[in-house]
């Protein structure tokens, strides 16, 4: 019998069902046990009995044929919650599956359980009143980020080997900064977003955390491709994982700059990025170019944006069902009903127009832009988002400040872990043009290469 879960990566797992080294049914035994004794409150859901009963029929030459994979509670899965991490929405149940779920089950996925969120990803900490403070597994009383912060506490915890994630202002890059895994926000469209797809306001994006580069490429190669449901989403592209490390990226331009020009980041946190930046710039032969980059500060025009579509999901039920919100999703909610009108409409545009713009004239000039993931290290678990960095007041907007402009853009971007501070994982972004993922993984990989990071938190599984 397994008494642990794995403890490498997805596709290293996947490799060793296919020489009968690991059983599928074994090593999901071995999960839900781990999950069972652990404490950081990853989970708020579990298809246990159903789960196993797939796991000896899963055909495991699949991509991930047989391999236990959580999803992020706010995708929606058959049968399955849809409270989306929401007191008012407790009792919802999920009707259909997602175009990724869809995906993932044919390429052989065995879907067990529901990772924990922010309430509607709304805010950087997974703490809500339906479900209580998920633990980051590298300091218990810090969080693992959010809205995707129960997948990267998994993940990271050592409970699973991938989970799915989405980042709509920063939810894949930020708990996988604060929890020290690999997180690629894509191209918008790139993996589609249907069924019944609610486009506005035109941020967000799937993905998954994972421990390694190729994990997310497989994800990647499972998981792209234009579909019926999704009008946005973009032609299907193959061989991401098979294309790892075959690209020459000698001679392309990189910019560094940790705070993006519209961010507050630690002093010590800065210095790291600056060391990376260098040293992933002279491992790849990128040649640093000095240039002014400043993007936009929008995190008040990006929550009202994203307050419309939250509106429309809680219906009839606010505003009476306004104390059983967190504290942000009631505050951003009443803000925004009180301010959102043509005026602040036209303001939204203007603001994305001008990010637009920052983008195009950074990406004249360099192919990447190296910044922080997170302006700090990973803060209180049960929040709230803090409004200083080091000794200097930045306000709680600064929090998602690093990552929203790339949502706002469409651009990818990637999280890469290099290193930790205090005991805590930090992460860098590197930034592309749209539809550049692949050179953004194949950065990732030489970091991973040269400079590997822990595939797990230290002490897992929790």
């Amino acid at each position: 019998m397994t008494d642990t879960p794995w403890m490498n990566d997805a596709c290293s797992l996947v490799d060793a069902f296919r020489k009968r080294e690991r059983s599928p049914k074994e090593e999901l035994q071995a999960t839900l046990n781990a999950i069972d004794k652990s404490t950081l409150n990853a989970f708020c859901y579990l298809e246990a009995e159903k789960a196993l009963e797939r796991a000896d029929k899963i055909d495991t030459s699949l991509p991930f044929g047989g391999l236990p994979i959580a999803v992020k509670e706010l995708d929606p899965v058959k049968g399955w919650p849809a409270s989306k991490a929401s007191v008012p929405l407790k009792d919802e149940i999920g009707k259909y599956d997602s175009t990724v779920v869809e995906r993932l089950r044919e390429n052989g996925a065995n879907l067990f359980g529901q990772t924990n969120a922010s309430e509607f990803g709304g805010v950087n900490c997974t703490h809500t009143k339906l479900h209580g403070s998920t633990l980051n597994p590298w300091n218990k009383e810090r969080t693992p980020g959010g809205s995707s912060g129960g997948a990267a506490s998994a993940v990271s915890g050592g409970l699973c080997t991938l989970s799915t994630a989405g980042d709509g202002g920063g939810s894949i890059r930020i708990p996988s900064g604060f929890c020290g895994l690999v997180g690629l926000k894509t191209t918008f469209g790139r993996i589609p977003m249907g069924p019944y797809l609610e486009p506005e306001p035109f941020t967000v994006t799937m993905g998954c955390v994972s421990r390694s580069v190729r994990d997310t490429a497989r994800w990647l190669d499972v998981c792209n491709g234009q579909d019926i449901h999704d009008p946005f989403s973009l032609p299907k592209v193959v061989g991401w994982e098979q294309r790892l490390g075959s690209y020459d990226l000698t001679g392309k331009k990189v910019a560094i700059a940790p705070t993006l020009g519209c961010a507050t980041v630690l002093p010590a946190i800065q210095e790291m990025i600056h060391e990376h930046g260098q040293l992933l710039a002279k491992d790849c032969g990128l040649e640093i170019v000095d240039i002014p980059v400043n993007f936009p500060e929008g995190s008040m025009e990006w929550a009202i944006g994203n307050s419309v579509g939250l509106v429309n999901t809680l219906g009839d039920k606010y505003p009476d069902c306004e104390q059983d919100l967190t504290l942000e999703i009631g505050f951003a909610l009443r803000v925004a009903l009180q301010m959102y009108d043509l005026k602040m409409a036209a303001r939204v545009e203007s603001f994305r127009t001008s990010v637009f713009e920052a983008f195009a004239q950074v990406f004249e000039q360099v192919d990447f832009v190296i910044a922080s993931t997170n302006p700090d290290v990973a803060f209180s678990a049960s929040g709230p988002l803090p409004s200083v960095v080091g000794d200097i007041s930045c306000g709680m907007g600064n929090n998602g400040a690093l990552t929203i402009p790339c949502n706002i853009s469409g651009n990818p971007g990637i999280n890469i872990p290099v290193g930790n501070l205090d005991g805590l994982p930090v992460g860098m972004q590197v930034i592309s043009r749209r539809h550049e993922e692949a050179l953004l993984l194949d950065l990732a990989l030489s970091v991973e290469r040269e400079r590997p990071w822990p595939l797990v938190a230290p002490g897992a599984p929790f």
